[in-house]
Order: structure tokens, then C-alpha cells, then sequence
């Protein structure tokens, strides 16, 4: 088996990138065209899972955690606070995912 060309500390970084880019494009195209934004946040999570990193927080919040379609508030998400929770719901599949406010 052929090494790599590149190391694992290169890869994670790279594929860091690539994902910022990845959520950069689904929000400027998501008013234009949903289901390629949809397409972006997919690559993304795949990306991520084969360089085994964790996708970072503020990309986690901006997708729904049961369908896992792009979240543009307003448009198909709605964000409420109660109880000291902020609350996500999810417009496409009628889901909702709680985060507690420290």
C-alpha cells in the first residue's frame, strides 16, 4: 500500500477548509437553489467523517440533526429561547433539537 503524500495533520487541515467552504457556498446559494445547499452540508458531514474530525460548532448548528438539510432562519428553521434552552425547530421535518444556554 502506497503512503501518503501528504500527512493526517494536513489532511484534518485541508478537509477544515474545505468544509468552511462548503457552508460558505450553501449559504450564499440556498436562496437561489435549496437542494444544492442541501447537496453542500452532505459533502461536508462525509468529509468530515472520513478524516474522522468533529465538525465544528458553529457549522453543527446550521444543520438539522434528523434530516440533515441546511438551516437558514426564518426560511426553513425557526430559533426560540425558553427555559434557558435555545430551540431549534426544523421547518422540513417537523424536528427540534434543544441547547442549553450556559
Amino acid at each position: 500500500m502506497a503512503r501518503p503524500l501528504i500527512s493526517k495533520k494536513q489532511q484534518k487541515e485541508i478537509a477544515k477548509e474545505r468544509i468552511a467552504k462548503l457552508f460558505l457556498q450553501a449559504q450564499e446559494i440556498f436562496s437561489k437553489n435549496k437542494s444544492l445547499a442541501h447537496r453542500y452540508v452532505t459533502l461536508a458531514r462525509k468529509l468530515a467523517m472520513k478524516v474522522r474530525i468533529r465538525m465544528p460548532l458553529e457549522y453543527k448548528r446550521k444543520y438539522c440533526k434528523h434530516c440533515y438539510k441546511f438551516l437558514m432562519p426564518g426560511k426553513n428553521s425557526r430559533i426560540r429561547t425558553r427555559d434557558s434552552k435555545v430551540i431549534i425547530s426544523c421547518l422540513e421535518c417537523k424536528k427540534f433539537t434543544r441547547i442549553p444556554i450556559k
